[in-house]
């Protein structure tokens, strides 16, 4: 529970757990690398004891296992098609990774992993880099043809090929300012929200109610940030893939 006057914003401080220096870089093991930690044993011990024990009529662990693999399939199959199931992997380990770690973010006392741009940063630049290899590793030198829309007049080309390539270029700003933005906003909003309550006392009925909706809307925000970010994954899939 939020303590009066405390700020919103001490929520999202990093703090050292095991001071590490390799060469002089600081490579400290913080709160925000356990909890990514506890997002991947999470999802380990989900998956694992989800299909342990396999039957024809699924349980409910399995049933959420199995449902979380066709979502992405599915996903894989109407954005990029049957070539971007060899992706897979991949985006199904992206995706329940930044689920994870937003779910585990909701728990009072935790830490909201993607609430710092320089993990969402970090995860978009790789797909970034990934989807641009497997472009050139596809189409060689063609894959320079994404960036010269078809059907357009060649006077036109130079101004477009700009627009295209700065586009392109800032995917992983897009990418990564939309989910740490989502999740550092509503957690904000959750703090100051918990911060009125404590302050008003037997008054604060109505930002308790306020912050039960808006609780349960930062549950299915969290959801949907990991889904947005799978989906445009799976997208600039397709256009390295399709050159579309």
């Amino acid at each position: 529970m939020a303590q009066a006057g405390e700020s919103p914003m001490k929520q999202f401080e990093i703090t050292r757990l095991i001071d590490i220096n390799i060469g002089g870089v600081d490579a400290s093991f913080t709160n925000a690398s356990l909890w990514m930690v506890v997002a991947i044993l999470g999802i380990t011990l989900f998956t694992t004891i989800a299909m342990s024990g396999r039957a024809l009529v699924p349980g409910r662990m399995q049933s959420m296992a199995e449902l979380s693999y066709e979502f992405v399939a599915n996903m894989l199959r109407e954005n990029v098609g049957s070539e971007g199931m060899k992706y897979f992997p991949f985006v199904f380990t992206l995706f329940m990774f930044i689920l994870f770690c937003n779910m585990l973010g909701m728990i009072p006392g935790s830490f909201t992993v993607t609430s710092h741009i320089i993990v969402t940063f970090a995860m978009a630049f790789f797909i970034f880099l990934a989807v641009t290899i497997i472009g050139f590793a596809i189409h060689g030198l063609g894959f320079l043809k994404l960036f010269v829309p078809s059907g357009i007049p060649v006077v036109l080309v130079p101004l477009l090929v700009v627009i295209e390539v700065i586009s392109y270029l800032t995917r992983p700003i897009s990418l990564s300012v939309r989910l740490f933005a989502n999740m550092l906003a509503g957690h904000t909003m959750l703090k100051v929200f918990g911060g009125f309550v404590v302050a008003l006392g037997a008054f604060g009925v109505v930002p308790l109610l306020f912050m039960v909706a808006l609780t349960g809307l930062e549950f299915l925000v969290a959801f949907l940030q990991a889904y947005v970010f799978a989906i445009l994954t799976c997208i600039y899939l397709n256009d390295a893939i399709h050159l579309h």
